[in-house]
């Protein structure tokens, strides 16, 4: 009998890139060991894995995403402009060829179901009320017009994955972590606890703002 969790997939590593579920990632394909890998993925069913790789050790993460082909257009010089939606999280168990492109057998890696509802719900709760405080005062600080995101999911696991997709900064490492979390209370937990200390600052910033406003107004 065939394993399903267990597949061959192409390998794209970027340099501090994480893609997580169901999120948009534009690319342009130029070297040609990928522009190989694209014709190869098109082939097939337009999916291929992306993986982080460390520009400090030279290493690739064991941990990424399965990337899906929506879009694509090449020009006459072979490069290729494509947009690809986040998958399935996978693991690496071999990698079993480096050239022409790198390919390896893979794992899919999901949530385990061990968390309970309510918890998810009230974990949910907390990081969309600190998400929603830390852009909040970030309009405030920066006196620009920031709201919160439409697409804001409800369901607690997608919320968990769009936080880590969209944190702010250089902050790869920390995103890799979240990642390769299995539960999503402990990515939720970790967001909140970011989110938190972010609010912390920006409202300690915010007060001082304010008051040496009153500071000069007070002058004036």
């Amino acid at each position: 009998m065939t394993d399903l969790s267990v597949r061959e997939l192409p390998l794209f590593p970027l340099p501090d890139v994480v893609l997580f579920p169901q999120e948009v990632l534009p690319l342009h394909i130029f070297e040609s060991r990928y522009r190989m890998m694209l014709q190869s993925v098109l082939e097939s069913d337009r999916r291929f894995g992306v993986l982080r790789w460390d520009p400090q050790t030279k290493t690739m993460a064991n941990v990424g995403c399965c990337a899906e082909i929506l879009q694509h257009q090449t020009s006459k010089d072979g490069r290729s402009n494509i947009v690809t939606l986040g998958q399935q999280r996978f693991r690496v168990l071999d990698v079993i060829r480096d050239a022409p492109f790198r390919t390896a057998m893979v794992s899919w890696i999901e949530d385990d179901q061990m968390d309970n509802h309510s918890q998810l719900e009230e974990l949910s709760i907390s990081v969309a009320k600190a998400l929603h405080d830390v852009v909040m005062l970030t309009g405030k600080l920066t006196d620009s017009d920031i709201t919160m995101p439409d697409d804001l999911p409800d369901l607690p696991r997608e919320l968990s994955f769009w936080i880590g997709a969209h944190l702010g900064g250089p902050v790869a490492e920390e995103q890799q972590a979240l990642l390769e979390l299995t539960r999503t209370s402990h990515r939720l937990q970790r967001e909140y606890e970011m989110l938190d200390h972010t609010r912390r600052q920006l409202a300690a910033r915010t007060a001082l703002k304010e008051s040496l406003t009153n500071v000069d107004q007070a002058n004036n």
